[in-house]
């Protein structure tokens, strides 16, 4: 089988990961177990709207290595320092994430999944769209501006939620949500709706060139992107502080 269109939903799984990544939210896993238990038509839904728009049948035809982008850090260090690329590697050594840690997460953990039965395997051009999906997460963190503390995390979701639609993303988001209210109070919701109308007024983050755009200026790429200001009253540009539990 090479199409995920009708694959069955596991709801269960799905409630049962949400639950363990909000007592857990650095474990990454669950997010993505969640997205393999309910998540397999959004993903087919989302791949043929690449392959139909004429951007992303043009990358689907030349399958570029966007991980080989990222990971070449010479490249990335030789670029201007206000550029997309610059900002990528400064946010990699900030965070200590590696450019391709969570494609390999995510292939271990659809191994297991693919081996148990409950998803089939992947052809190789929805492979390479699930890869290149997978790597745009951190570029979209950059280009956003969004934090990957829990506050960043459920924002960017709601802007991803804005984006693709879908019900695994939906899930999360309200489950992400619905913590940060409980974290931080109803004040929190005016930042999820901004962040979801914010992904949905940008254009499609998986259709651009990223290869090319990263040697640009970072306000370029988002201008192109038509990203707009992070907080709901234009005042500012960071989500609430949620440090208290």
């Amino acid at each position: 089988m090479t199409t995920t269109s009708h694959v069955r939903m596991h709801w269960g799984r799905a409630w049962h990961a949400l639950r363990e990544l909000l007592r857990d939210a650095d474990d990454t896993a669950k997010a993505i177990e969640v997205d393999f238990a309910i998540g397999a038509r959004d993903f087919e839904r989302s791949f043929q709207r690449f392959a139909a728009s004429p951007s992303g049948a043009g990358l689907l035809a030349e399958r570029p290595s966007l991980a080989a982008a990222l990971c070449d850090r010479a490249a990335l260090e030789s670029m201007r320092p206000d550029s997309l690329g610059r900002a990528y590697l400064e946010y990699l050594d900030r965070t200590g994430f590696r450019p391709t840690g969570l494609v390999e997460l995510q292939d271990d953990v659809r191994r297991v999944w693919e081996g148990r039965g409950w998803l089939p395997p992947l052809a190789p051009e929805r492979r390479w769209f699930l890869h290149r999906l997978t790597l745009i997460h951190d570029l979209t963190h950059v280009v956003t501006g969004h934090a990957t503390d829990p506050a960043g995390e459920a924002t960017l979701l709601a802007f991803t939620q804005g984006q693709q639609g879908g019900r695994a993303n939906g899930l999360l988001t309200a489950g992400a949500s619905f913590e940060m209210v409980r974290r931080t109070g109803l004040s929190w919701l005016p930042w999820v709706v901004s962040a979801w109308r914010r992904g949905r007024r940008a254009v499609s983050l998986l259709e651009l060139p990223w290869e090319e755009l990263i040697a640009l200026r970072l306000s370029t790429v988002r201008r192109l992107a038509r990203l707009e200001s992070l907080n709901p009253s234009r005042a500012g540009d960071r989500e609430p502080c949620h440090t208290t539990q």
